[in-house]
Formats: structure tokens, sequence, C-alpha cells
């Protein structure tokens, strides 16, 4: 938020309406060196001036005292990343604060409350300290509940329950999470058809082709949180858990996810402790390669299509939530570590293959 300057408003406006500071005064009945000292700064109208001054320039109060509650998509990518960024040179309740300042200004604006939520969980979790992790999260509910709650954009209010229903869950409140999401799972179709037709129809072919690429890109990813959340439920059925595998592995294949979005991350995970649980050694190892090359090999990156996917990139670059282009670099660091932490993995120390995996880990851990 731009600091008030009440003067420079008074100024400006009283040029553009072509009246001398005494012909101000006569009409707000002050005298006018009143007038003369609200445009030097030397003091400001009374509170009860506000609305006859700006009613007297066409304005807004706003406008006059020039409070800008308001943020653009831009000014507020630019200071998400800046603030995720200053996580890894600045010391954290720094960052913290400056994000807490930026909220408190902005209270109205619904988009940027969304994504200080999302940096907050960010932060914390970057932070390492399980008390300040649950309290902040804590902090990032309550900004979400406001935002679903105030706000009547529909697209910001079910992101907002979303981080809502997830936040609960890093709380370890399951049937809050039942209770947010469970009304919101039923069968409907999906827009994106019906409104590609209706381009077509208006001979707005690039338009139709644009929106399903977009509706087809964020189903499959859809589909990657699922099936990351259905592998470790179908560890209970071998022939359910391969098929669940088999299914996912193609699927990355076929639309080349590993290179355009890498959701897969947990999934990679997940597939090689049930194939350990299963002892199938040689699987899980291929598992955790597929989970090293993503962690290491320089995958992660600006989202952007490709030659199937080659009219979304003016849809990635304009997300509900901003996302920093590159991951901080402690999330790098917290994944390569990962497999490191699992106790399950302690079976394949000696491992050969294992023991690669680990040294290429190692290099970011």
């Amino acid at each position: 938020m731009k600091e008030l300057n009440i003067a420079r408003a008074i100024i400006n406006k009283r040029k553009e309406k072509g009246v001398t500071q005494e012909e101000l005064a006569g009409h707000i009945g002050v005298s006018s060196a009143s007038v003369s000292k609200w445009e030097t700064s030397q003091s400001y109208p009374d509170i009860v001036l506000l609305p006859q001054l700006a009613a007297y320039f066409n304005i807004s109060i706003d406008e006059l005292i020039g409070y800008e509650p308001q943020m653009t998509k831009k000014d507020i990518a630019a200071l998400y990343c800046k603030l995720y960024e200053d996580l890894s040179n600045k010391p954290f309740d720094e960052v913290i604060a400056e994000c807490r300042e930026a909220i408190k200004k902005h209270f109205s604006c619904f988009p940027l409350l969304l994504n200080m939520g999302d940096l907050l969980i960010n932060a914390s979790a970057i932070n390492g300290d399980d008390d300040m992790f649950f309290a902040i999260t804590a902090e990032a509910k309550a900004l979400f509940v406001r935002v679903k709650t105030e706000s009547d954009d529909v697209e910001l209010v079910k992101a907002a329950l979303y981080m809502e229903a997830m936040c609960a869950m890093i709380l370890g409140k399951p049937k809050e999470v039942v209770d947010l999401l469970e009304k919101t799972v039923v069968h409907e179709q999906p827009p994106e058809a019906l409104i590609a037709t209706a381009y077509h129809m208006q001979g707005k072919n690039k338009e139709a082709e644009t929106i399903l690429q977009v509706g087809i890109y964020q189903h499959i990813l859809s589909a990657f949180d699922l099936l990351a959340s259905y592998i470790p439920l179908a560890q209970n059925d071998a022939e359910q858990f391969g098929e669940v595998v088999k299914r996912t592995l193609s699927l990355v294949e076929i639309f080349n996810m590993k290179k355009l979005h890498p959701p897969q991350i947990a999934f990679y995970m997940s597939a090689a402790q049930g194939y350990l649980a299963y002892q199938k050694t040689e699987q899980a190892l291929d598992m955790l390669e597929q989970y090293a090359e993503v962690v290491t090999g320089g995958i992660i990156g600006p989202l952007k299509g490709d030659s199937f996917f080659n009219l979304i990139d003016p849809w990635l670059s304009d997300p509900v939530i901003e996302i920093p282009a590159t991951p901080h670099k402690t999330v790098n660091e917290q994944l390569a570590c990962e497999i490191m932490r699992e106790p399950i993995f302690d079976v394949l120390r000696d491992n050969p293959r294992f023991q690669s995996i680990v040294r290429r880990l190692e290099r970011i851990c």
C-alpha cells in the first residue's frame, strides 16, 4: 500500500477542476490557510471534511487519501516471489513479519490473502520448527476462512475452501476436512467441452482448442493427486497396487508430465514403499530412481506447455495462487533428504543401486 498522500490528491484535483485555494476553501467552509497547509502536508483535513472534499472532486475517499486496498496480480506475484526468496537470505521472523504487515495493510484484498496464506504454510514448513509450523498453519487457515466467507469471487472461494481443508488436515482434524469437502464431491460435467463447442460454433477455433487443452491439463493433474492418495490404500491388494502403478506411469509417459509438471513425486515415494512391502526390491529402486531424477535433474522449474499443450502458457502464467517459477532451494533439499530419513529404506542401505541414488541426492541434501 502506498503512503497516504492527501496533499498530492488535493493539489492535482484542484488544478484539474481549475479552482484556486480560496475557492476550494470557500466551498468547504475553511480558511485558505487551511487548504494551503493541507497541500504542503503541514496538516490534514478533519475527518468529517473528507466526504465533502471527495464529493467536490467527484472521487472516492480512498482515492482522496491515496489508499489502495487492492493489489494487482502482478504486484501480488512480485511480493510473493520476493518474500519467498527472502526466506533464503533473511531471518525467518523478519520475513514472516513483512508478510503479516502486507496482510494487515491489504486485509480486504482477497487474492493477496490467499497468496500470503500459502506463503505462510510454505515458510513454516521450510523453517523446520514443528510448533511454529502448526501455529502458522492455524494463522494461514484463518486467512483462508476469511477469503471463503467474504469474497464474491467463485474461484477464490473454491481455492480458499481447499486450502482451509488442507490446513485442517495438517492440524490433525480429519473430520473437519470431510465436513468441508464432502459436499464438493459431486458428479458434474466439465464445462470445458461445452465452452469449446460454443467457441467452435462462433468460428473461434483457437479459443476452443485452448480451453480444451487447459481442461485436459487440469484433469490430468487432478488424476495424479488422486492416484498418489490412492496408492497407499491399494497396498493391501497386490494386484490393485500393480495396476495403480502401471496406469500412473503410463499417464506420466503419455502426457510427458515428467517434463511438464512433476506432480508424481509423492507417487514415486509411495510406490517405492509399496514395492518394498511386497519385497520387490528392483521395482522399488526403479521408483526411487525416478524420484531422484525429478528432484535433482532440473525438471522442476517454470511451468510451460509442450508440443501437445501448445496453447496453455498464458493460462499457466496466471494462476489463482502465484507460485514462484523455481521452488525454494530448501524444498528441494528436504525432498532429497526424505529418502535418507525413511526407516523403510534401511533394508536397502547396502544395495549398490540405492547407494548410487543416495549419492545423487546428497549433492543437494
